[in-house]
């Protein structure tokens, strides 16, 4: 009997020495969370009689931006804003707002995303080749958010191209606050998607 008793003295003596070694570790400070949600239209338009159909046909996103790390830029040096973090990845985030400004516009096009059942004419494929803050007037100015957007839109079977374009915004933080820098992506992601948008409704005819 004195055996078993042993073996189970030993195994609460290890369990109690790793619950006093991980209560020893350091807590981290929780990050705060955002979303960049561009300005909503004051009102739904009614969708188009005659809608045409526009396959969702992905992209690339810049890589270290991609994440849920909000990247600053100051000259060559690259960086993430310490103990802030977009609610989802950004690269996400993005793409529920380029569908709710296309749901929102009332022009002809009906993106349609991968998987739905449902005819595509064109394929539009977009690239966010920047996404980031930089600080161009120095690490305690407000900096400027930048978003830079290539478009590329094919018919869906021939596969020809109908147009491609650069679509880019610049908006200048009102502060070097972190809330202030999300407003500005906020409006710099809107004003993209307003002009790629526009763009799409006027080439796919």
């Amino acid at each position: 009997m004195s055996r078993p008793l042993l073996r189970f003295g030993l195994l609460a003596a290890v369990a109690l020495g790793l619950s006093g070694c991980i209560s020893l570790l350091p807590k981290s400070k929780p990050a705060q969370l955002y979303r960049f949600t561009p300005p909503a239209a004051a009102a739904k338009a009614e969708p188009a009689a005659s809608a045409v159909g526009v396959f969702q046909g992905g992209g690339e996103f810049q890589r270290e931006s991609a994440g849920d790390r909000i990247v600053t830029v100051t000259g060559p040096k690259v960086a993430y804003i310490a103990e802030v973090r977009w609610a989802a990845p950004a690269q996400v985030l993005f793409d529920q707002a380029m569908d709710a400004a296309f749901e929102a516009s009332g022009g002809h096009v009906r993106l349609v995303p991968r998987g739905a059942p449902a005819p595509t004419d064109y394929v539009l494929r977009t690239d966010v080749r920047n996404f980031e803050t930089r600080y161009e007037a120095g690490a305690k100015a407000a900096p400027t958010v930048l978003v830079r957007v290539h478009a590329l839109m094919t018919r869906d079977r021939a596969r020809t191209l109908v147009s491609e374009q650069v679509f880019e915004s610049r908006v200048r933080a009102s502060d070097n606050r972190v809330s202030a820098i999300v407003d500005a992506y906020a409006k710099a992601t809107g004003e993209v998607l307003d002009q790629l948008v526009a763009w799409t409704n006027e080439k796919a005819s």
